[in-house]
């Protein structure tokens, strides 16, 4: 029963984790803000990456932890766990300051970029209005589920079946010198004689 559980509780967190990662990644390259201009010109698109630069590598970032998760023992896994459940609190943090205040910052390299103007000050005299579309929202989903991703690692860590004998290394020593001859057949019988 505590296999079972485990084994339920693991895969549940791995993809929850994997999912918010994707979403990430891929939120980070559409667009989450368009900028009407009050001086006529055209609307600006701001994508994710450029609304919160830490987005993509944050994303990136909880893809590795996945990774890292699937293949480590208990007190790594706590750890890495850990870390995902941080970096998920900063990137919800992050994307709900765009989706409750609508910021400036967040669009001012793009307008920068089409008006030539720097500073809020002269910034804030071109933009109309900043208009928010549904990829925040799908990254806050996304964060919302590393969260509990993370937690649930954390918290089953210890249920987790290890990764097995392939993953682990048998130390053998020498108390004498090395036979070459033995060192070769202990190669081809795949151990590290060096050991």
């Amino acid at each position: 029963m505590k296999t079972l559980l485990g084994r339920r509780a693991k895969s549940t967190a791995l993809l929850l984790i994997l999912l918010a990662g994707g979403i990430g990644v891929l939120s980070s390259t559409q667009t989450w803000l368009t900028v009407t201009r009050a001086d006529g010109g055209e609307v600006l698109d701001v994508a994710g990456n450029a609304a919160v630069p830490l987005l993509a590598p944050l994303s990136l970032t909880v893809l590795a932890l996945d990774a890292a998760l699937a293949l480590v023992g208990p007190v790594a896994r706590r750890v890495f766990a850990a870390l995902a459940l941080a970096v998920g609190a900063v990137t919800l943090v992050l994307t709900l300051r765009i989706v409750l205040l609508h910021p400036l910052d967040a669009a001012a390299p793009a307008l920068t970029k089409a008006t030539g103007l720097a500073g809020d000050a002269a910034l804030s005299d071109v933009v109309h209005s900043i208009g928010l579309t549904a990829w925040p929202w799908i990254a806050v989903t996304g964060w919302i589920l590393l969260v509990l991703g993370a937690v649930l690692a954390l918290v089953m860590a210890g249920r987790w079946r290890t990764g097995g004998r392939r993953y682990q290394t048998s130390a053998t020593t020498h108390d004498g010198p090395v036979d070459p001859v033995e060192s070769w057949d202990e190669l081809s019988r795949g151990t590290d004689p060096t050991r």
